[in-house]
């Protein structure tokens, strides 16, 4: 299987290219989202992408959509091609199994970070000032240590090629208005609470995640984007877990340390072995097994 780097319908509408997905428009009332098989890391786009990997995040947060429906509604409309618009079914060879689509709303310039455990920018915060997005925490805390509750930690949302930041819940509000931000905390928080207890089920520990929320027409909430999927968040078997160390994990944590091991420079795309790329594939599969009890359509 070869990666998809980019998707290429002429007959649809491209509004961008993000970090992962492209998104086409459809009509006054919906838009595309196609999974590619692109991979970032430090907020920048590899040179090759990793083979299958967009349709595992596409069938994953489909998978993640159904069960949290009863807590947020969702922009989710269809993902079968058969009920797809026409223009959108002759790129059934293509799309099939890695697009959505989904209802236009607005997206909220604030991502939602819930952290249930102490790890990654978070815990190199925490031991130079003992606060995650200048939060205080307990003294002592060690790496990968539970937090005693999820920590809503928001962060600003950067256009691609530039690093998102850490913000104080305080500065989530001035951005997009108080209640809006009390709803999106609440949310953001059941959400994850909900999916770490299922995912803990399965063996799997979600170490911390990132949603992203809009609003529609009548103002509602709407969970939108990709959920609780291996790019957005930290999955460590539960198995192998223990406090006071870095863990394995189902994420690209390898592309990660495959990166810091060759001096990343952190600005420019590197080509990633081939090794990687299977390592990473193979974990984001299991990751999908895990979870949802099936294998993912590949």
């Amino acid at each position: 299987m070869s990666a998809l780097k980019e998707s290429n319908c002429p007959d649809l509408e491209l509004i961008t290219r993000g970090k992962v997905r492209d998104l086409y428009n459809i009509d006054d009332e919906h838009l595309l989202f196609v999974a590619t098989d692109r991979i970032s890391a430090f907020d920048v786009v590899m040179e090759n992408g990793i083979p299958g990997k967009g349709k595992v995040l596409n069938q994953l947060s489909v998978h993640w959509f159904d069960v949290l429906g009863d807590i947020c509604p969702h922009h989710l409309v269809a993902t079968d091609m058969s009920d797809m618009p026409a223009a959108v079914q002759s790129y059934k060879d293509q799309l099939d199994g890695r697009c959505m689509l989904v209802k236009k709303i607005e997206i909220l310039p604030v991502e939602a970070i819930v952290r249930g455990y102490i790890t990654g920018s978070g815990w190199k915060e925490y031991q130079k000032q003992g606060t995650i997005c200048d939060i205080p925490l307990p003294e002592g805390l060690q790496e990968s240590e539970k937090l005693e509750q999820p920590l809503y930690t928001p962060s600003t949302k950067a256009e691609q090629g530039f690093h998102d930041e850490n913000i104080h819940p305080d500065k989530a509000a001035e951005i997009i208005g108080e209640e809006r931000a009390k709803k999106v905390d609440d949310l953001a928080i059941t959400l994850y609470s909900k999916a770490r207890d299922l995912a803990a089920e399965k063996g799997i520990i979600i170490a911390d995640t990132k949603f992203e929320f809009g609003v529609d027409k009548e103002g509602t909430v709407i969970l939108a984007d990709e959920v609780l999927t291996p790019d957005s968040s930290r999955f460590w078997p539960a198995d192998e877990y223990g406090i006071g160390r870095g863990q394995n994990s189902f994420d690209k944590q390898i592309v990660r340390n495959y990166l810091e091991s060759v001096n990343f420079d952190k600005t420019n795309p590197v080509e990633l072995p081939d090794e990687v790329c299977q390592k990473t594939i193979g974990k984001y599969v299991e990751a999908y097994k895990m979870l949802t009890g099936k294998d993912p359509e590949l």
